[in-house]
């Protein structure tokens, strides 16, 4: 038995919770997964994992040891990154997850620098607005709009996105041009539900000491940001999204904006990822670009959003 294999094994099944999960992430064949986890078992005369057909739970001599092995994994690949040339050319691949509009506006357009400065990293990029769980997806890092949930994540602030309220031509001929907030109540709206917990997003607008916090009126409501803006686009009704997606169209006149005098709440982006997961090479430097590349942005430095602490702020 590879008892280092073997720990490497045993601590992608604890964080994936399943053998065939891990199997996957590993890409080993599920047999040999099992095998070396009953391996070591064996060898260290103790349960590890509690197996049933649904799920995997740790046991208590399995939780002190998964401690130790992320510890000793960790130490290991500090290890070979100091002795080798990982550290200034980092390699391997790379599983990110990105908010489906951040992604096809921001990101990838920018990627091709980051491929010419990190050749041997293989993304898997994920586009969806919906939160991932990085643990049970085995996803290395996301970048995350919005309030942080899961204390549980190492992030850290690296943007803002700031949202502004249009509508199509063809709308405002036909219903009119809204000059207040309130007015809205007598317009369709397309409205944003989130995809983990159903909810429909309340809109927001301040001017000055005027806050106003309400729900829309509205026939539709999405859950993918490229998606929403097409609404827009073909009439269904106003839209509040982010400047960085809504601002091309209104430059084309495929757009109106709206209530310019009134602002919306900026939202803080955060890069996260897991806290037991050791910060290769590979996601260090990608973490780094991420933020050098917000920090440059137009639409996405920090600049007009004070700094508020996320749940864990990564040092």
């Amino acid at each position: 038995m590879n008892k280092f294999q073997a720990m490497e094994v045993f601590v992608q099944v604890v964080d994936a919770g399943s053998f065939t999960r891990a199997a996957d992430l590993m890409q080993l064949p599920k047999a040999t997964v099992s095998t070396l986890v009953q391996s070591l078992e064996t060898s260290l005369s103790a349960k590890l994992l509690h197996r049933t057909t649904r799920s995997v739970t740790v046991t208590t001599d399995g939780a002190a040891y998964y401690e130790r092995c992320v510890r000793i994994l960790s130490d290991v690949r500090d290890a070979e990154e100091s002795l080798s040339r990982t550290r200034l050319s980092p390699s391997g691949r790379l599983r990110v997850d990105v908010p489906t509009g951040l992604a096809s506006e921001i990101l990838i357009p920018a990627l091709p620098g980051f491929f010419e400065r990190y050749p041997d990293i293989q993304m898997e990029l994920g586009s969806t607005d919906r939160p991932v769980d990085l643990v049970e997806e085995g996803v290395d890092c996301a970048v995350r709009g919005g309030e942080l949930y899961d204390t549980s994540l190492i992030a850290r602030r690296v943007g803002i996105i700031n949202f502004v309220t249009a509508a199509a031509p063809d709308y405002l001929a036909r219903y009119g041009t809204p000059k207040h907030p309130d007015d809205l109540a007598r317009h369709r709206c397309v409205n944003y539900f989130s995809a983990k917990t159903g909810k429909v997003y309340d809109w927001d607008f301040k001017r000055g000491d005027d806050k106003i916090v309400v729900p829309m009126p509205g026939v539709i409501a999405l859950n993918d940001s490229n998606a929403y803006v097409h609404a827009g686009l073909a009439g269904l009704g106003i839209i509040q999204m982010t400047d960085y997606l809504l601002d091309q169209h209104v430059a084309a006149g495929r757009m109106v904006r709206l209530l310019a005098d009134w602002t919306s709440e900026p939202t803080p982006v955060h890069i996260v990822y897991p806290q037991n997961r050791h910060l290769s090479a590979k996601v260090r430097v990608f973490v780094e670009w991420i933020a050098e590349l917000f920090a440059n942005h137009p639409y996405m430095h920090m600049n007009a959003l004070p700094q508020a602490q996320p749940a864990a702020l990564a040092a």
